[in-house]
């Protein structure tokens, strides 16, 4: 993969991430206005980084190749 493809490959992720991130959002926002306890936490917002593997190190040891 060619440094091109890595960075469209890492921009894809981020984008995922944040798709992900929005519907949480939405979920929450919608259990809030039900009076329900919300369903995503800031933890599980936090392990969106990690799962798609967009994290500092992450990004860093795909370009390395490690």
């Amino acid at each position: 993969m060619n440094e091109n493809q890595q960075a469209a490959f890492i921009m894809s992720q981020s984008a995922c991430a944040l798709i992900e991130a929005m519907g949480m959002q939405a979920e929450n926002q919608d259990r809030a206005h039900r009076g329900l306890a919300v369903a995503y936490t800031e933890e599980a917002f936090a392990a969106l980084i990690d799962e798609h593997g967009i994290g500092y190190n992450a990004v860093l040891g795909f370009w390395r190749g490690t």
